[in-house]
């Protein structure tokens, strides 16, 4: 799989990257419900064995739970280490709730806590999860935390563009992790372009909009989805935006049959056609799902098919809900 330098870094990344919000599992707010670690752990090997060379996940994930698992799974893997990803500046309560902190101090022992848990030595790019009114107080934390080499290199999420420069007025952002696919296309208007223009990298997160354009969601599914699993309370899984988006996925699906591909791999071709996006966050839960989406990576969508699949309707910006 072909690889593409990150921003400022020195990392090279694939296309894809194992993204591992769901691995968390349940018990807090923003949990997919029950999830088996023994499958977790054959999906992260799976999608190295298939090539992808770094895994997105953070410390809020399952309140530590993701991490866990993601140390276990590069535990028992023999081959190349790949790079691990995670974010901070969310925490927890008891009650698995979740506040927003970018208290420096906070930052610093959220650090050393997912050190710990991954159980690595240096995490290679640490992210701050969403901004706060203490973005400077944080991004100099990070900064910090960059210079006494506890994290080689560090991102955002979630950031607009004020945001963006605010940060880049203390220390250099390596990249940008955005909520971006065909149900929210907001960042294309000036986050993109900014990122592309200042070199930033960006990897987006949801490309499938969290299972909505896989093709495996039905009508019957997303009623079915249980009260633990945060997609039950989304907006794009109710109606009226569930069966316009169930249409999409059909026109998804169309263009998929054509290169013989599923309709999620179309989906996230798609995000991936955008020169700004380095690369793509894609989660998975077991390795079927993961040899069901590596296939995006190369992908090759004409521009015929980019305006078949978007429609003559483009969808409306949405406030974000999770991740």
């Amino acid at each position: 799989m072909k690889t593409t330098s990150l921003g400022n870094s020195d990392l090279s990344i694939t296309p894809i990257g194992f993204g591992a919000w769901a691995i968390g599992g349940s018990g807090w707010e923003f949990g997919w419900g029950e999830q088996d670690d023994k499958q977790s752990v054959a999906a992260i090997h799976r999608a190295l064995e298939l090539g992808i060379n770094w895994i997105d996940t953070a410390a809020v994930y399952g309140m530590g739970h993701s991490e866990k698992v993601v140390a276990l799974a590069l535990r028992t893997w023999s081959g190349l280490r790949p790079y691990v990803f995670t974010k901070c500046g969310l925490r927890w309560d008891e009650q698995g709730y979740v506040h927003r902190s970018l208290n420096a101090a906070s930052i610093r022992q959220e650090c050393e806590d997912s050190l710990r848990r991954l159980n690595v030595d240096v995490i290679d790019l640490y992210q701050i999860h969403w901004p706060t009114e203490e973005l400077e107080e944080g991004w100099s934390a990070m900064a910090g935390l960059q210079k006494e080499g506890k994290v080689r290199w560090i991102g955002v999420s979630n950031f607009n563009l004020e945001e963006m420069r605010r940060a880049q007025a203390v220390a250099p952002i390596t990249s940008l992790q955005p909520p971006y696919s065909l149900v929210r296309r907001e960042v294309e208007r000036e986050i993109l372009p900014y990122c592309r223009s200042n070199g930033l990298g960006v990897i987006v997160y949801s490309p499938m909009a969290s299972g909505l354009l896989t093709g495996a969601m039905t009508r019957e599914r997303a009623d079915a989805l249980s009260a633990s699993d945060w997609r039950s309370r989304d907006i794009e899984f109710q109606e009226p935006r569930l069966s316009k988006n169930l249409a999409l996925v059909e026109r998804l699906r169309e263009v998929g049959e054509r290169h013989g591909r599923p309709p999620g791999q179309v989906a996230i071709a798609w995000t991936l056609r955008n020169p700004a996006v380095t690369g793509a966050i894609v989660g998975a839960r077991n390795a079927k799902q993961v040899e069901g989406n590596v296939g995006a990576a190369d992908l090759s969508l004409t521009d015929e098919e980019i305006a078949e699949i978007e429609g003559k309707n483009k969808t409306e910006p949405v406030l974000v809900t999770a991740a």
